[in-house]
């Protein structure tokens, strides 16, 4: 059984011209002890699926209006908000985007450690310190005693996203949310805190979601990569399917908008033309027809389900995309595409 099974989420903010769908009919698993990527543009929904897993929408703002959370088989959202702060910090945990907005800035790091183990593993303040020492030492801090007295902003940013990361593992989770934690970091930091993680997620067998928009951490990291774009999931695949024969024109585009170093001298990155569509008027079709060079009028017309493209794998390769339907089903694009001057239909 999967530790977490979200099945067709849907989350709406309130706007000031209606209701904004930032979530909608998203499903996808995640295994014990593996990663799984959430990627896309910025704005595209990723926060907000993990805040909605997390019960963390507020709720003058936004709800979850449909579908379930199973977390190892119990439906979240249905749960007493006094058993699902039992299970959230303890069985689950998120480590937020950026540890100097997520840290409270006036208590030390001492106590903000040793609040969760106490308030959810029973201990007191005296093993509750030399728990919260031995986190520190887990994450690589030096001199981790001495850190406890210290308040945020007297740490540096690749620190306090250790010490995030050890809040987030303090209790042993069965799963946690990271959500865009390397975001803010330069990349010798960058390196560091992944390797960190997957260290501590070997060692602990806890099971990840990870958040991000950047592909080449995507394709050191996880283990299954769930594509999202305007609130919905436009691919699925096993990560090495992913970057060998990708499935959608828009993963095509974050694939081609990644710097290489194979890139041929003076050669130019492909950057994805326009923009996402505002998500309180998505448009009819394919919310990616806009600005899609392969689109016909079908792709403005209807809006296609995921559909499988590649079954073989652990997992099938799914595609949200009427050109990649196989040709019998009238589907007109391949990988050779990709690298060619697109038809103007």
């Amino acid at each position: 059984m999967a530790i977490l099974d979200v099945r067709g989420l849907r989350t709406e903010f309130t706007g000031s011209r209606g209701p904004v769908v930032a979530v909608d009919d998203v499903s996808f698993t995640v295994e014990a002890g593996e990663f799984v990527a959430l990627v896309g543009e910025s704005g595209c929904g990723k926060s907000a699926t993990a805040q909605s897993i997390m019960g963390l929408i507020p709720p003058q703002a936004g709800r979850v209006t449909a579908g379930e959370v199973l977390f190892e088989g119990t439906d979240l959202l249905t749960m007493p908000a006094r058993e699902l702060r039992r299970i959230r910090g303890k069985r689950m945990a998120m480590v937020f985007q950026d540890p100097m907005t997520s840290l409270n800035p006036v208590l030390t790091i001492s106590r903000q450690i040793t609040e969760i183990l106490e308030t959810h593993l029973g201990l007191d303040r005296r093993a509750a310190r030399r728990r919260a020492i031995e986190l520190l030492e887990m994450v690589r801090i030096p001199a981790a005693e001495s850190r406890l007295a210290a308040y945020p902003h007297e740490l540096s940013g690749g620190m306090r996203q250790r010490v995030m990361i050890a809040m987030g593992l303090a209790c042993k989770p069965q799963l946690l949310l990271a959500d865009e934690i390397t975001t803010a970091l330069d990349v010798t930091i960058q390196a560091q805190i992944l390797q960190l993680l997957r260290d501590l997620v070997a060692e602990t067998g806890t099971a990840v979601l990870f958040i991000t928009h950047d592909l080449g951490v995507v394709a050191e990291m996880a283990d299954r990569v769930n594509v999202m774009y305007a609130g919905q999931i436009v691919e699925k695949a096993e990560v090495d399917d992913l970057f060998r024969t990708p499935g959608m024109p828009y993963t095509w585009g974050l694939l081609d908008s990644v710097p290489r170093i194979d890139l041929p001298r003076g050669g130019r990155l492909r950057p994805i033309e326009g923009r996402p569509p505002e998500l309180s008027a998505v448009p009819t079709g394919c919310r990616f027809a806009a600005r899609c060079a392969f689109a016909r009028d079908i792709c403005r017309a209807e809006n296609p389900d995921l559909m499988v493209l590649e079954p073989q794998g652990r997992e099938p390769q799914l595609s949200r995309c009427w050109g990649m339907r196989p040709a019998a089903a009238g589907g007109w694009l391949d990988q050779s595409s990709r690298f060619e001057e697109p038809a103007h239909v």
